[in-house]
């Protein structure tokens, strides 16, 4: 592999992808309106005390939970053109996207990395300081919402929340304490809700389950509560549309291969949602978003999987077109699960003990052990369900090299994810020639960066 092979993009680009020994070091950008690559500052979520309001008046702008955000800011260079009118044209099977290769910067942004506190503001302040260029990304996700938006001065704007909430009676002794302690809640049918990253703190601390609008990939058919929740979440992430009918990519699961779970109805509730919002709302598999977002290298051709809390989506793609789209239904969540009643311990536990710095190829207790035999089986399942699509498949691309296969999503984030993958890769006879398995330089943020390029991309 060439190591001096320069990255492409089209839409923005979205960073350095700092790579193994085997993998490319370098980025590019494609596009009329071309980003270089990115700066990252990360922060820890802020809340605010709240007041008890009630669910129908309330304005998510001023009301909805701080959230956590972490800015890029990108140095510039030298921007690129495109021959596609957009990636909305090559997913309707147009000819692929033409790219050429710009100068970059080659210093990693890693080596940059700054921290700072969320400023203590609401999206309505921010957006009277910040002039935002037109497009949004939404990463619709079972454990976490995440959104993309770049700014007038090139700066990426990512913001999280945890798509979680958790219900508490409505006492003085309760109300002050979560006053006490900054927590900010909503009334809903007289409970009081507490709803993303501090309801999965308080669900730790009163030892119950947090309440979720989305379960298995897609919205929740028992939570009655949880489309307000989500209108509220997605309304703070977002903020007000830039122009009427700004367009916003927005994240949805393929058709699962091994579950009867139909995606038609959850596509439908957030267009209409977004629409409600302002918004042009228009979805793109996960996958296929990690495609635009991780393949760039590759010319958009490869396999994107995005490995969700709910399901893992699988996009199989040449030349940003979507070859082949599908979902398993075991993500994160099903870890949790089992996890939780392996040890006796609630599902939420199961998250915090997974998420506190787990390394699935040491595991150090009897805990740790129960992620990692979890953690491994999820995999070995995932690996086979993929092979077996693909031999059963008669739409399949013949690629005329061997293809790279990326993972992101919150769920390839622990220690050792990728060497278990390639573990359980070679045990298996797998029908593509893959030259690298690689997860995403920034997992997390992986699919709304793509939402954001398909967006971008549109208006280019």
């Amino acid at each position: 592999m060439d190591k001096n092979k320069k990255k492409k993009t089209i839409g923005i680009t979205i960073g350095v992808h700092k790579r193994t020994p085997s993998a490319k070091n370098s980025s590019n950008s494609a596009n009329p309106k071309s980003l270089p690559k990115e700066e990252k500052n990360s922060s820890k979520n802020s809340v605010e005390i709240s007041k008890e309001i009630d669910i129908n008046s309330i304005k998510a702008q001023n009301q909805a939970p701080p959230l956590s955000e972490s800015a890029q800011k990108i140095p510039s260079s030298r921007s690129t053109t495109s021959k596609a009118a957009s990636l909305e044209n090559a997913k309707s099977n147009s000819s692929p996207i033409s790219i050429k290769e710009p100068d970059f910067n080659k210093q990693s942004a890693q080596n940059n990395v700054q921290k700072q506190s969320s400023p203590q503001q609401n999206w309505k302040h921010e957006e009277e300081t910040v002039e935002l260029e037109l497009g949004k990304g939404l990463d619709v996700g079972t454990a976490n919402l995440i959104s993309a938006v770049q700014d007038k001065n090139q700066q990426l704007i990512i913001k999280t929340q945890r798509n979680a909430f958790i219900d508490i009676e409505p006492d003085d002794f309760t109300r002050n304490m979560l006053t006490k302690l900054n927590v900010q809640y909503v009334v809903i049918n007289g409970k009081m809700v507490v709803i993303g990253d501090p309801a999965f703190e308080l669900a730790n601390i009163f030892n119950r389950n947090t309440r979720r609008p989305m379960a298995d990939g897609l919205i929740s058919p028992d939570e009655m509560d949880a489309m307000p929740i989500e209108k509220l979440l997605i309304e703070n992430l977002l903020g007000p549309v830039q122009e009427p009918g700004e367009i916003c990519y927005f994240s949805i699961p393929a058709e699962p291969i091994d579950a009867d779970f139909n995606v038609v109805y959850h596509r439908g509730v957030f267009e209409g949602l977004l629409g409600k919002l302002g918004y042009t709302a228009k979805p793109i598999v996960e996958g296929h978003a990690v495609v635009f977002a991780e393949l760039a290298e590759e010319e958009f051709t490869g396999i994107g999987i995005s490995c969700g809390g709910g399901m893992f989506n699988i996009c199989v793609a040449f030349k940003t077109i979507p070859a082949l789209s599908f979902s398993t239904a075991r993500g994160g969540d099903w870890i949790d699960k089992n996890v939780g009643r392996a040890l006796g311990i609630k599902a939420s536990k199961a998250t915090a003990i997974k998420e506190k710095g787990v390394d699935i190829r040491n595991p150090k207790n009897r805990e740790e052990e129960a992620v990692a035999i979890y953690y491994r089986e999820l995999i070995r399942y995932t690996l086979n369900n993929i092979k077996k699509r693909f031999e059963s498949s008669s739409d399949m691309p013949s690629f005329p090299n061997a293809i790279d296969i990326v993972f992101a999503g919150g769920t390839s984030l622990i220690g050792g994810f990728i060497d278990v993958v390639q573990d359980e890769f070679e045990k298996i006879k797998f029908p593509l020639e893959v030259k690298n398995i690689r997860r995403a330089e920034d997992p997390l943020h992986s699919v709304a960066k793509g939402c954001l390029v398909a967006a971008m991309a549109d208006y280019s």
